[in-house]
């Protein structure tokens, strides 16, 4: 084996399976129950066309690269790169596998596997049944890593768990003198609202990376202190799936969560006959398996990313479970004499950067 010739061929591999990625992530949030795909056609070392799956229920990403291609009698000659497996089942669009085989494609470049039981290897399968040399596994971690909410759903069985917070320099998330905290209820005449210990910036951060998750969940305890909305309103996107843990049903029935606004799924273990689409009530028992039984209720609901924005015992609960892959932290320039701590995890810091006047730390459960 001509290794040099070996390793410029890896090389170039590498180079269009990058190209796939960065087009992918124009779909980022757009394209749920979908994974987010890229595509790009080369012809004598030269893109001729290039797409990425848009939203959910339209085009996939090879057929937006195949589409773009000018000349059609170039497709017989060239190689189609994607980051994840070609299709091979009738679903909202037509099976991708058809289209190359179709259009005479004779190598395909695939980053990785898709993990879908209707696909998972049988598009690759097809494809060189019908006479495509095919070559996968390039880059396969970071196209793995793309669609981390999508791997997780299909082979855990389980929405993929984001862990969110802010705290203080002394590693508090809330003061212990939060009047709603202490009675579990407001005052006649007076609002909840949160303490903020992150800045502008940082919540601003936060709502986008809201619209890019399915949903988003909040304890009972802060939810009644902090009458959160849950929503997106200083980015644009959709708003996340509100998911609410009120085991005694003690939430008051005016505050923000339950105006109807967006889809919203109250836990409890109360019996409450109502579902109009827009609140939805659950039975989960709170004194068992919490977690477990979250993300296998959240499954059900085909829900594949969840946000956890409750205080320290939610938190903690999905923690001491082991069912969280990511944790995004705020320390802020607030201080707090006395409070309640952070929750404790053990993972590996991916990420620190600072925003403005706050230090965002990025850790992932490995």
């Amino acid at each position: 084996m001509n290794f040099k010739l070996y390793f410029c061929e890896v090389k170039v591999h590498e180079k269009y399976i990058k190209r796939c990625l960065q087009l992918a992530k124009n779909g980022k949030g757009l394209t749920y129950p979908n994974p987010m795909v890229g595509s790009v056609v080369v012809y004598n070392n030269q893109i001729i066309g290039e797409g990425w799956h848009q939203k959910a229920g339209e085009a996939h990403a090879e057929v937006n690269a195949i589409a773009s291609v000018r000349d059609k009698r170039l497709l017989k000659k060239a190689t189609i790169y994607v980051s994840l497996e070609p299709c091979n089942h009738v679903g909202k669009t037509p099976p991708c596998s058809d289209l190359i085989i179709a259009h005479n494609i004779p190598n395909v470049v695939v980053g990785c596997v898709d993990p879908y039981e209707k696909v998972a290897g049988k598009g690759i399968e097809k494809l060189r049944k019908n006479g495509c040399d095919v070559l996968v596994g390039v880059l396969e971690k970071e196209c793995v890593a793309l669609n981390r909410r999508f791997f997780t759903y299909h082979k855990e069985k389980r929405p993929y768990v984001l862990l969110k917070w802010a705290e203080t320099q002394e590693g508090f998330i809330s003061p212990v003198s939060h009047r709603s905290q202490s009675l579990g209820t407001i005052p006649k005449g007076e609002e909840a609202s949160p303490v903020w210990i992150s800045n502008a910036y940082s919540q601003q951060l936060v709502h986008k990376w809201r619209a890019e998750e399915q949903a988003i969940l909040v304890g009972t305890t802060t939810a009644i202190a902090d009458n959160p909305k849950l929503d997106v309103r200083s980015y644009t996107g959709e708003s996340p799936i509100r998911i609410v843990l009120d085991r005694e049903l003690r939430i008051p029935a005016d505050y923000h969560l339950f105006d109807k606004r967006i889809k919203t799924i109250v836990l409890t273990e109360k019996e409450v006959q109502l579902d109009d689409g827009q609140l939805i009530f659950e039975l989960v028992d709170f004194s068992s398996n919490l977690a477990s039984q979250i993300c296998s209720l959240l499954f059900r609901y085909k829900i594949q990313s969840l946000i956890v924005e409750g205080g320290q015992q939610t938190l903690q609960t999905f923690i001491d479970a082991n069912l969280w892959d990511e944790a995004r932290v705020f320390i802020g320039e607030t201080s707090f004499a006395k409070g309640v701590k952070g929750p404790e995890l053990k993972g590996k810091e991916v990420l620190r950067m600072r925003m403005q006047s706050d230090i965002l730390k990025i850790i992932e459960n490995w």
